[in-house]
């Protein structure tokens, strides 16, 4: 696959960089001490709070420096992103300080959405936020978190625009990726960012080639994550609260087992579509990203990092929902297929399954979202096995046990 243009200042950025290295000068190495040292100086605070979060800080910032191959642009844009998760970290831990009352607030009944990439876990967030009785993180209020969001400024609050001239940035880096994944200031955001200051998180490597710190991160108890997870719903709902939360991620795929610890009463969406339309597809995002990072990404290799990661995401998760059967009732599977042919009529579905009410300005205001978001709104996704190496046998082959115990319809490339 051929890498994306980046705009002329990165390029710029990127030429001085290639040529400090041709001449033997060292680029700068992602310093934990020093990112932890910058963000106390940019917010005027000390208190990370609970110590955990540093074994994941310094196990990403090592695969970074071994794995993800970073040009000069890459190096500033990781560590760029680093500090401001660690400027997000010290300031919702001094908000809670400052308003202990905020662990008082009780998230009840949250609705997770999760299944592979690319499986239309977009398109039922974007419908289930519709709903006035719900409520999402959007984007903004993740990317900008204190104070938190109130009711009576949350369509004009300042930072809606500063956040909106952000994405143009990310865009403009990126320009495939809203025609794979449409981001944007007031969209539902994923909780992988919400994670991401815990540093247990997927974010990272759909940004960066961080192989060995995904494999790490494989292997954690992440009851962690979702209790930070928590804590920031309960910022977000101090000041504007609704019935409950909607909340999406991929990553909830496999730790069921930690969700379900920290949200005993949560309900689950789970769904379905042939991993392989999913690989290839998802490698193509994480491509379009990484790319911003490193003169040296290599199709086949993210190609097999997908492999080692989504179908033991998938394994992981199954393997949860076996051991627990008195979990099935919170546990809802919706296809692809079904959604696609279906919204308003798979919400229904959910609805009545976990036993909410849907009232018609819901339903109504999901029917126009239908309207006004058609499919390929952004552009068409055009994506192979081939340009990542993919074989279509051995994918099947790795996911053979997940296709046959949900039934998943196989769907080939024409």
């Amino acid at each position: 696959m051929e890498p994306p243009v980046l705009p002329l200042g990165a390029r710029a950025m990127n030429v001085v960089g290639r040529g400090a290295r041709a001449i033997g000068l060292p680029l700068g190495r992602l310093d934990v001490d020093r990112m932890l040292e910058g963000a106390r100086r940019e917010t005027g605070l000390d208190d990370f709070g609970d110590p955990g979060h540093g074994e994941g800080l310094e196990r990403l910032c090592t695969s970074l420096e071994e794995d993800a191959r970073l040009n000069l642009f890459g190096r500033y844009f990781a560590k760029r992103q680093l500090v401001e998760l660690l400027c997000h970290r010290l300031r919702l831990v001094d908000h809670r300080k400052r308003h202990p009352e905020t662990a008082e607030q009780r998230i009840r009944r949250p609705i997770f959405i999760t299944g592979l990439p690319r499986t239309g876990t977009t398109l039922l967030h974007g419908l289930l936020s519709c709903d006035p009785a719900n409520r999402s993180p959007l984007s903004w209020e993740i990317d900008d978190p204190c104070p938190p969001a109130r009711a009576e400024t949350y369509e004009s609050d300042p930072r809606i625009e500063r956040t909106e001239k952000r994405f143009t940035q990310l865009r403009q880096l990126a320009p495939s990726f809203q025609a794979i994944h449409p981001i944007g200031s007031t969209m539902p955001q994923e909780c992988i960012v919400l994670t991401a200051p815990e540093f247990l998180s997927l974010r990272f490597e759909m940004c960066f080639d961080v192989a060995g710190y995904q494999t790490w991160m494989l292997e954690q108890d992440m009851r962690p994550a979702y209790r930070f997870h928590r804590h920031v719903l309960q910022h977000m709902q101090s000041e504007f609260a609704a019935e409950r939360w909607v909340l999406k991620s991929p990553g909830h795929l496999g730790p069921l087992d930690a969700l379900f610890a920290e949200y005993p009463d949560a309900c689950v969406i789970q769904t379905h579509r042939d991993p392989v339309r999913v690989i290839p597809s998802v490698s193509s995002l994480e491509y379009s990203m990484r790319c911003v990072s490193t003169d040296d990404l290599d199709p086949a290799r993210q190609g097999r990092q997908s492999m080692l990661v989504w179908p033991r995401l998938l394994e992981d998760g199954m393997r949860f929902r076996q051991a627990h059967p008195e979990r099935a009732g919170q546990i809802f599977d919706l296809h692809m297929k079904a959604l696609v042919a279906d919204p308003v009529g798979s919400v229904r579905r959910i609805y009545e399954r976990f036993e909410l009410p849907l009232s018609t300005e819901a339903e109504a205001r999901m029917e126009q979202y239908v309207v006004a978001h058609p499919k390929n709104e952004f552009g068409e996704h055009r994506y192979s096995l081939e340009a990542f190496s993919l074989d279509e046998a051995a994918i099947r082959d790795a996911v053979k046990g997940y296709s046959e115990h949900f039934g998943v319809e196989p769907e080939p490339f024409r």
